[in-house]
This record gives C-alpha cells, sequence and structure tokens, in this order.
C-alpha cells in the first residue's frame, strides 16, 4: 500500500508543480485584468470616474476577492505538501533555479564548490549493523505491507556489491560472469535466479552463496547454513589467490575480491551468530577479523564488536575497545560517541539525582558523564528522541548518514536495550540532552567539539529512509516566506469576499474609495503626459 501511494505522489506531484507555477500566472492576470477594466479611467474625467466605480456592483468585488482567496488557497495547499515533502520552498526553488543565471551568472563557479563540499560531507556509508534483505527486511513488507528499504538505498548496496565483489577477471569464469549479471540486476527475484544457477555452475563459488543467503533464505537458521557454505568456498578461494597475488596487477585484484569476499561473509556469519543468542561466539570470530585483518577497516567490525560486547555486560572491554577507535585521527560515530557517554553515564547514573545535583552541583564524575552526553548529542542530534523513546523506531536502512536521522535510528534500534539495562542512563540523557544546543553557536557556522553540523543531511536522509517514516531535522527550519506570504495572501483576499457578501453596500463604498485613491496618482500622471505629448501622438496610443 505504501509503494502504490508513493508512486501516487511521485506522478501527482509534477503535476501538482505544474499548476502551482500556473496557478500564479493566472492571479497575475487577474490583476491585469483589473488593470484592463480600470483602462477607461485614463479616459475620463474625476466625475465620470465617480459614475464608472459606481456601474462596478458587490457582485464583482465577491467575485473577484473570492477567486484570489480560492487561487492563493491552492497555492498555499501545495506550497505546504510539497515544504513538508522535500523540506523546501517550491516558488523559492524555481525562482533559484530560473532567476538566478540571469541575476548573476558569477555565482555558478561557487555554487559548483558548494555543491562539491556538500557531496563530500553527505557522504553515505554502510551500515555495519544492517539487518538481512530474506529474513528480516522482506518478512516485514510482507507482515505490514510497507517497503523499509528505499531505491536509493538498495542502489547503493548493488554499487557496494559490484565493488566488493567483483573484477575484471570475472569473464574468465561462468560462475563470476553470471554473478556479475547479479549484482548489476535490479528485480529481486531475476538476481536470485541467477546466484541459484550461478552456485549450481560452481559449488566454490562464495558470492553465490552470500546473496542467497542475504536474499532468498526467510530465516536466520537457514541463512546461517549457506554463509557456512559461503565461508568454506571464500577461504578456499582465498588462499588460492594469496599464493598468486604477487604474480601480476590481475591476480592482485583477484586477491583483493577474495578478501573482501572472506572478511565479509565472516563478519554476517558472526551477526547470524549473535541474532541466534550465540553471542560469545560471535564476538570470537570478530575478534580474530579484527586482529587477522587489521588493515580491512571499511566493514567497521569494531561496531558489531562493541554491540555484542554490550550484551554480554562487558563493560571493561566496551572501555578497551573505545579506547583504541575514539581517537581524534578516526571518523566519529554514533556507536563510539553514545557508548562512551553510556559508560562514563553508567558510573554516576545510579546514585544520580536532578533535585540534589541543583543543590549541591555536579561531582567530577557527574560533570564529565554530562560533558560526555553533550559531546555524543552534537554529533548526532538525533538519537536522544529515539532512546527516550519520543519518536518511533523502524526499520534502519543499509547504508547511513553519519550526524544524519538514518545513523540514530541504526544506532537506537540496536543499543537501545543496552541502555534500558543501564538503571538511570536514560533518566540522566532525558535531564542533560537538551542543554548541549545552549553550547553550540547559532548559526551553525561554527561546532562546540566537532565540525559544524552539515546542512545536507535533511535531503540525503529522506532519500536513504522510506516514505512512511517523518525524517528528523535539526535545526528546525523555519517556514519558507512564500508560505507566510500566501496563508496572509489567502486569508485577506478571503477576509474581504467574506465582508463583502455579508456588507455589500459599506464594503463597495470602502471598495469605490479605494480604487479612486489608487487611480488618483494614475490619473495625474496621465494628465501630466498629455500635457507633454503631443495630441496627435497621445490619439495615436490610446488607439491601442
Amino acid at each position: 500500500m505504501a509503494g502504490v501511494w508513493k508512486q501516487i505522489t511521485d506522478r501527482v506531484g509534477p503535476l501538482f508543480s505544474w499548476i502551482s507555477t500556473y496557478l500564479w500566472i493566472i492571479w497575475f492576470i487577474l490583476l491585469a485584468v483589473l488593470v484592463y477594466t480600470l483602462r477607461p479611467l485614463k479616459k475620463i474625467s474625476s466625475m465620470n470616474l465617480a459614475m464608472f466605480l459606481n456601474t462596478l456592483t458587490p457582485k464583482f468585488y465577491v467575485a473577484l476577492t473570492g477567486t484570489s482567496s480560492l487561487i492563493s488557497g491552492l497555492i498555499l495547499i501545495f506550497e505546504w505538501w510539497y515544504f513538508r515533502k522535500y523540506g523546501t520552498s517550491f516558488i523559492e526553488q524555481v525562482s533559484l533555479n530560473h532567476l538566478s543565471p540571469w541575476l548573476g551568472g558569477s555565482e555558478n563557479g561557487s555554487s559548483t564548490s558548494n555543491n562539491q563540499q556538500t557531496t563530500s560531507e553527505c557522504k553515505t556509508w554502510r551500515n555495519p549493523l544492517n539487518l538481512f534483505r530474506g529474513s528480516e527486511y522482506n518478512r516485514y513488507t510482507w507482515a505490514t505491507g510497507k517497503d523499509p528499504l528505499t531505491y536509493y538505498d538498495m542502489n547503493q548496496s548493488a554499487q557496494d556489491h559490484q565493488t566488493l565483489f567483483t573484477c575484471d577477471s570475472d569473464s574468465t569464469r561462468p560462475s563470476d560472469e553470471i554473478m556479475l549479471r547479479a549484482w548489476r540486476e535490479r528485480n529481486p527475484q531475476n538476481r536470485i535466479k541467477a546466484a541459484r544457477e550461478a552456485y549450481e555452475t560452481n559449488a566454490e563459488c562464495s558470492t553465490a552463496a552470500i546473496l542467497l543467503g542475504e536474499e532468498e533464505k526467510t530465516t536466520i537458521v537457514e541463512a546461517e547454513r549457506m554463509f557456512r557454505i559461503a565461508v568454506k568456498s571464500a577461504e578456499i578461494n582465498h588462499k588460492k589467490s594469496q599464493a598468486l597475488q604477487h604474480h601480476s596487477p590481475t591476480h592482485e585484484k583477484i586477491h583483493r575480491r577474495d578478501l573482501n569476499t572472506l572478511v565479509y561473509v565472516k563478519r554476517r556469519l558472526a551477526m547470524v551468530m549473535r541474532k541466534l543468542g550465540r553471542t560469545k561466539e560471535a564476538v570470537k570470530m570478530m575478534r580474530d577479523l579484527i586482529k587477522e585483518f587489521p588493515v580491512v577497516s571499511m566493514f567497521q567490525i569494531h561496531e558489531n564488536l562493541i554491540e555484542a560486547l554490550l550484551e554480554m555486560q562487558l563493560y571493561a572491554d566496551v572501555q578497551a575497545l573505545l579506547a583504541r577507535y575514539d581517537d581524534i585521527s578516526l571518523p566519529k560515530s554514533a556507536t563510539i560517541c553514545y557508548t562512551a557517554a553510556l559508560l562514563k553515564a553508567r558510573a554516576v547514573c545510579d546514585k544520580f539525582s536532578p533535585e540534589i545535583a541543583s543543590k549541591r552541583g555536579l561531582t567530577t564524575a557527574e560533570m564529565n558523564a554530562v560533558e560526555a552526553i553533550h559531546r555524543a548529542v552534537e554529533f548526532n542530534p538525533h538519537v536522544p528522541k529515539y532512546l527516550l523513546e519520543m519518536k518511533g523506531l523502524i526499520l534502519p536502512p543499509e547504508h547511513i548518514l553519519k550526524r544524519g536521522d538514518s545513523e540514530a535510528i541504526a544506532y537506537s534500534f540496536f543499543h537501545l536495550p543496552h541502555w534500558k539495562r543501564v538503571e538511570g542512563a536514560l533518566q540522566l540523557l532525558h535531564c542533560t540532552w537538551e542543554g548541549t544546543f545552549r553550547m553550540i553557536p547559532y548559526p551553525l557556522e561554527k561546532g562546540h567539539l566537532f565540525y559544524p553540523y552539515p546542512s545536507c543531511t535533511e535531503s540525503v536522509d529522506r532519500e536513504l529512509l522510506p516514505s512512511f517514516h517523518e525524517v528528523s531535522v535539526y535545526p528546525k527550519k523555519e517556514l519558507p516566506f512564500f508560505i507566510l506570504f500566501t496563508a496572509g495572501l489567502c486569508t485577506f483576499t478571503a477576509s474581504l469576499a467574506l465582508l463583502t457578501h455579508q456588507f455589500p453596500e459599506p464594503m463597495g463604498a470602502v471598495a469605490k474609495v479605494f480604487l479612486a485613491s489608487l487611480s488618483a496618482p494614475f490619473s495625474f500622471l496621465m494628465e501630466k503626459l498629455e500635457s507633454v505629448i503631443p495630441s496627435s501622438l497621445w490619439h495615436q496610443l490610446t488607439r491601442l
């Protein structure tokens, strides 16, 4: 149902955009008609002006104001819908896109550099804790009829799979060539069909087993069996390519592909064990992966390990892991920052009382905990509302935007139980998290502990998260000028139409006075022009 509604809105949206653009044209045409109606005023004297205005009945004013109010209301409705869906004003966006090149072409270079900076700030990352399509995402779709993954998110995954699991020599082996087609296939059934064909062609095709375990198997137990098969095949392929990696650049690429495949499938098998409750086995496998392949950091296995250690309540091991990865030279994440805050809050939250703290002040340990919470909230301000259950969670996407709503969902989905397990941690978070925003400079050109909060998170999160989820926005955007202007215009014209309908005579008199006042400068200007322009030329102009 959600997919059908999204298709309807995607098809109707351009129509609404077209209608909104031309509604403004219609509104201005009405003004032009009014000006054209008053065109004879330049030919008549003040006495005839009063006679002309007397011919305009109250029905004319009701029709004029009512039509203006209707068109303004339609524009307001569309502007509000467009702002809720895309986070910007349609009229403002059209004006910037179409009028800016006319007003100043020199801004193109600066806008290009800004776009490049925005792109670097808004890079998406693979979610280290992403779920399994067949056994989790698809089952959610079957149960609710909603698609938890967007096309943009799945397209990012398809690109990742081609980067990790393919290389230039795939055309030399039939199974790898089939899998190359499978990774590029958009249709899930065709992708699974191609993976089966590759697996039947070559039982040691580990990438085929990976795809079948990820997307075909509908339970975690079935996925585990397929991943174990994939691990055996990946280990065999890795040993073969490792012995030949220095023979040529092609062999080196094959070895890199086999290494990525082995690390990926072992990490996914460890995640399966974590989901099946065999957390000790999962922790051992993750530690072995980090120890054996320290250079492969793209999978962020340490975040999987942190979550598993928190489940086992091995807080000292988590602290040791944070000491290694919570370094100024390494990229941060919500998992790193909020886990550090949780550990410091755990030391004081069982005895923390807001009333007592307000009287005696904060101790050193409490101050450290509060500062850690402020640091985490500054990095990602969306997380607290999910941890405090002020906002509903959805299934996390396969890709996240750091410091964005997608990362907040991915973190909270798995770590909310760990915060609940530490008694008093959520209460301390509830009392202190909003104090972060008093420390961050506003406007957000400067950060406090991190770089300034990027301005592009909302648009990227809207691409990553499903349409049925209300994207969290920081900082809160003010209503665009054109929505306020259209709302005021609609209210004003509707009030005029109502007053004219209820009190036709007084409002008619007011309208006549207003039009007479409006036409007075115009008449004065015409008289001056008549005295300057020759009568023959003026006669020709009045005939136009």
